[in-house]
């Protein structure tokens, strides 16, 4: 097996059955350097275009689901291959990379490489996806129920009204009532106002 196959070969385990070999295609192809990232609380994946001789990078986080894995590293695909064909001066996330992304997906979606739940979410939002995952609530949605529970952890909208929860740097907040898409906290004991996602797990207190 050539050196880079098999180096690549440590990303088998991150992506679903039968999309290993396709996605191995676009990098080899696109002379993409993928590094597989710790958990990084601001974005799931990034794209970095080729410049001064380096190849294009591009980084996934490594804690992500076999499906959302997969989501996220088309999505930054999406991105090279949007630069590739319509040059630099396009917007990150307008109608070129939409389109460039609508294909890519559609392609993993006729093969049935996602369950029927996630394939129907990504077929909804082919034409016009959102520039980042948490602007997919329903996809969102669907992707957590093949995540494995977090002991301790949970999301806002799963906690009680009145309930504590505790963030990564150890601030403390009580739930409260939903506010259009957005759920009220208060911070304590400052009693500051945050508007949090539904969706934004935490460490329960």
């Amino acid at each position: 097996m050539p050196r880079i196959k098999a180096e690549f070969e440590v990303l088998r385990p991150y992506l679903p059955e039968g999309s290993f070999e396709p996605v191995m295609a676009l990098i080899e192809q696109h002379r993409v350097h993928l590094t597989i990232s710790r958990e990084r609380q601001s974005k799931l994946g990034d794209y970095r275009h080729a410049w001064h001789h380096q190849n294009h990078r591009i980084s996934v986080n490594g804690n992500l689901h076999p499906y959302a894995f997969l989501i996220t590293l088309l999505h930054e695909l999406a991105h090279l291959l949007a630069f590739e064909r319509f040059g630099p001066r396009i917007q990150a996330h307008g109608a070129e990379w939409k389109h460039t992304y609508s294909e890519l997906l559609r392609w993993y979606i006729e093969h049935r490489i996602f369950p029927p739940d996630v394939s129907a979410e990504l077929t909804r939002m082919l034409g016009n996806p959102a520039a980042t995952s948490a602007g997919e609530e329903r996809l969102q949605r669907v992707l957590r129920k093949y995540e494995a529970p977090r002991p301790g952890h949970a999301t806002v909208e799963e906690l009680q009204e009145g309930a504590s929860f505790v963030l990564k740097d150890g601030r403390v907040f009580v739930r409260g009532k939903q506010v259009r898409k957005r759920i009220r906290c208060i911070e304590m004991p400052s009693q500051r106002i945050y508007l949090f996602h539904p969706l934004y797990e935490v460490r329960t207190a």
